[in-house]
C-alpha cells in the first residue's frame, strides 16, 4: 500500500518571477473555466474531455502540453466530486496548479525548484526547514502543487510516496471515544480535555464579532486597523486546532505501537447534519460546527498507516448505552443511566466516566471485527423478550425492558 505525505515549502521568488507565477496561475484557471463551460457538464472522463479541448486551451492560453493535460484532469476530478455532492462545479480561481515530473524538478543540493511557467522555466529558491529537509533528503518527488495562499505568498506542496507496512494482526484493540468536552478518551483511560480549545474558539469568536462590528464605523484609521487585525487573526484558530489534533494523534498512535494493538475509533460521519436539525442556540451551533473531529480521525489514520497499525471506524450507535463491564444494554427512553459525565449501570452497579465506558465498548466492537472467529462476547437472557437481532452491540432492540445481557459468557 502506498502512503502519500505532503511537504509544504515556501517559495522565495523574485518580483519578476512572482509576475510569471501569477500569470501562469491565471492562465491555468482560465483554461479550466473554458473546459468546464465548453464541454458537457455530465462528462467526467478526463481522456474524453482532453480529446475535445486540449488543442484549443493549449494554444489560446499559451499553456505547455502538460499544463493543458492537468487542466482537463482537474475539471474532470471536480465534476466527480460535485456529482457526489449533488452540486454544480463552481468557477476556478487562480490559486493553484497541479505539477507532474515535467512541470517541476526539485534539486536537493541547493534547495531550489525548477518550475515551468507560460513564459518559460524558472529556478526558484525554497525556504526549507529542518523537518522538510529531512523528509526530502535523498528523494526525487514526481508530483506537487503550486499554490498561492491567502497571505499572498507562494508555496509548493510536494507529494512524497512511500510503501506503507502491512497492518499486523493483533488480539489487542485501543478504543477511542470522541467528544467536545473531552476531545478524545482511550479505553485505557487517557483523555485530552477539550475545555482549552473551547475557550480559545469562544475568545476568537468574540474578538471577530467585535472587530466586524467596528470595521464599518469609525474613522478611516479605525477601519483600516480593524481589517489588519482580522487578517492577522485569520486562520490562527484553525492552526491551533490542527496543532492540537497532531499532538493527540501522535500520542494515540505511539501508545498503540507500544501495546502492539490496533485502533478502533468512533465514526461520527454525518453528526453535524443530525445535530443541526435539533433546536439549539447560536453559540452551541457554532461550537459544534467548529469541532474538528474528522481532522483528528484523518491524522490518526495516516500516522497509523505509516506505523503498520490497523484503524477501524466504529458506528457510535448504542456504545453509550452499554455497560462495558457486564454488556447490559439500557435502551429505554425516558430512563437515563448517564448523568453528565458519569455512566451508572443499573444491572451490575458499575459506574465511572461515560466516555471511558464508551471507549471500551468501541474497543470491544473493534475486537470483534478484527477477530471474526470469536471473542468470547455473548449475552444471557434472564427471560424471553421479543427482539430483533441486528448486530453485535446494536444487536438487540427490545420492545420492552428486560434484563438483556448478564455476562460476557454463558
Amino acid at each position: 500500500m502506498k502512503q502519500v505525505l505532503t511537504i509544504v515549502v515556501k517559495l522565495q521568488p523574485s518580483p519578476e518571477q512572482v509576475a510569471k507565477l501569477e500569470a501562469t496561475l491565471q492562465a491555468f484557471a482560465d483554461a479550466c473555466n473554458y473546459v468546464n463551460t465548453h464541454t458537457d457538464p455530465k462528462l467526467t472522463n478526463k481522456i474524453a474531455i482532453q480529446s475535445l479541448t486540449y488543442q484549443t486551451i493549449k494554444s489560446e492560453f499559451n499553456l505547455v502540453a502538460n499544463m493543458a493535460v492537468r487542466a482537463c484532469a482537474r475539471v474532470a476530478a471536480n465534476r466527480k466530486v460535485a456529482k457526489q455532492k449533488g452540486k454544480p462545479v463552481k468557477g476556478f480561481v487562480p490559486s493553484s496548479i497541479d505539477c507532474d515530473k515535467d512541470l517541476f524538478r526539485f534539486r536537493e543540493q541547493d534547495s531550489t525548484v525548477n518550475l515551468a511557467t507560460i513564459h518559460g522555466r524558472e529556478r526558484i529558491k525554497l525556504k526549507v526547514g529542518n523537518y522538510q529537509r529531512g523528509k526530502l533528503k535523498g528523494r526525487n518527488p514526481t508530483s506537487a502543487q503550486l499554490c498561492k495562499h491567502r497571505d499572498g505568498q507562494f508555496y509548493l506542496h510536494i507529494q512524497i510516496k512511500d510503501d506503507a507496512p502491512d497492518p499486523k494482526d493483533t488480539s489487542k484493540v485501543l478504543g477511542i471515544d470522541l467528544g467536545r468536552r473531552d476531545i478524545a478518551v482511550t479505553s485505557e483511560g487517557e483523555k485530552w480535555d477539550g475545555t482549552g480549545i473551547g475557550a480559545i474558539t469562544d475568545k476568537f469568536s468574540r474578538v471577530r464579532a467585535s472587530l466586524q462590528k467596528k470595521a464599518p464605523k469609525g474613522t478611516r484609521t479605525t477601519r483600516r486597523r480593524c481589517r489588519e487585525i482580522l487578517k492577522r487573526l485569520s486562520g490562527r484558530e484553525k492552526r491551533y486546532q490542527q496543532w492540537l489534533n497532531h499532538n493527540i494523534s501522535k500520542s494515540v498512535v505511539k501508545r498503540a505501537v507500544e501495546l502492539s494493538a490496533s485502533i478502533a475509533i468512533e465514526d461520527l460521519t454525518g453528526i453535524r447534519d443530525r445535530t443541526n436539525q435539533q433546536p439549539r442556540n447560536k453559540t452551541q451551533r457554532r461550537r459544534s460546527n467548529s469541532w474538528a473531529f474528522y481532522q483528528l480521525r484523518m491524522f490518526i489514520e495516516y500516522k497509523a498507516l505509516g506505523a503498520g497499525i490497523r484503524v477501524t471506524p466504529i458506528p457510535p450507535a448504542y456504545t453509550s448505552q452499554i455497560c462495558h463491564n457486564c454488556l447490559h444494554i439500557h435502551p429505554v427512553k425516558g430512563k437515563s443511566y448517564r448523568s453528565g459525565k458519569t455512566f451508572r449501570c443499573g444491572h451490575c452497579g458499575w459506574h465511572g466516566d461515560a466516555d471511558f465506558n464508551g471507549a471500551n465498548n468501541i474497543a470491544l466492537v473493534g475486537l470483534s471485527i478484527n477477530q471474526p472467529g470469536g471473542t468470547g462476547l455473548s449475552c444471557k437472557l434472564n427471560r424471553t423478550p421479543r427482539y430483533v437481532q441486528l448486530n453485535l452491540f446494536d444487536d438487540f432492540r427490545a420492545t420492552e425492558n428486560p434484563d438483556l445481557c448478564d455476562s460476557r459468557s454463558g
